[in-house]
């Protein structure tokens, strides 16, 4: 399982030109990017270049004010979803980045449940189908932080990606998430296994650094690799202390076991 930073949280305090080369100097090769739509695509393709640094995640953009948390499953805004896809598929060619967490919105107050879930699903296997080259995520987010979000639990996603079945479609695992709606990661993880294509790590309850010894933390890693995930470990949080050089020592009991990798 290969690190890979969050420019945006790990290192969102430095300019945006600073954190590429902070990533690469912590050792990472792989980094994620919440939103890289505010400079051109090649800039972004030329800084990693320039850095060593493969991109191996992005989000789609969310640029309507009253979707902030994305349109996926939102009726009647199917020709905005798909200009959001275009967008985001733009940036993944330019950087080479193969995949996209796809934004699907809070709960509506002018649809039904039914009919955002139809939404969804329309939406997913259009994009799905337009760019296979991509794999699509989906992510519960806790509804702690965000309570109004489509789903809050990784069970949930799971039967979304039940009812879609495309093969370019699964899931985003993030332990913190996880953590923050009280549930067992180890057991997630082994419910959900079948859909994991993308791992993020944050410590609970404030989004710092991880504990390893807390929420079972090091027993989600542990069971990531009984189940066989080979994938990227993204590093979502944003530390405690920031410097221009993220503190990293929370992992070496990870690297000493061999369970992640720069």
């Amino acid at each position: 399982m290969r690190l890979a930073a969050n420019l945006t949280l790990l290192y969102g305090h430095l300019p945006l030109e600073q954190q590429f080369s902070a990533a690469a100097g912590d050792g990472f090769r792989q980094v994620e990017i919440l939103a890289p739509y505010d400079q051109p695509a090649q800039w972004v393709a030329n800084q990693l270049h320039q850095h060593g640094l493969e991109l191996v995640l992005l989000n789609t953009p969310v640029s309507l004010p009253d979707f902030p948390r994305g349109l996926a499953a939102q009726p009647d805004h199917q020709a905005a979803f798909q200009e959001a896809i275009h967008q985001a598929a733009e940036v993944c060619e330019a950087t080479q980045c193969r995949a996209i967490h796809v934004m699907a919105g809070d709960l509506s107050s002018t649809h039904t449940r039914a009919e955002q879930h139809a939404a969804l699903y329309e939406n997913l296997t259009w994009a799905a189908q337009q760019f296979p080259q991509l794999t699509l995520h989906l992510e519960a987010l806790n509804t702690t932080d965000v309570p109004q979000y489509l789903y809050g639990h990784a069970s949930q996603v799971c039967q979304h990606l039940e009812a879609i079945q495309q093969p370019n479609v699964g899931m985003q695992f993030d332990f913190y998430h996880v953590a923050k709606e009280g549930q067992n990661i180890a057991q997630e993880i082994t419910r959900c296994k079948s859909w994991i294509r993308h791992v993020q790590v944050a410590g609970a309850p404030n989004r710092h650094e991880p504990e390893l010894e807390a929420y079972g933390i090091l027993e989600g890693f542990q069971q990531l690799a009984k189940v066989g995930y080979q994938g990227s470990i993204g590093l979502e949080y944003r530390p405690e202390n920031p410097a221009a050089s993220a503190d990293l020592s929370w992992l070496q009991p990870l690297v000493d076991q061999g369970l992640v990798r720069f």
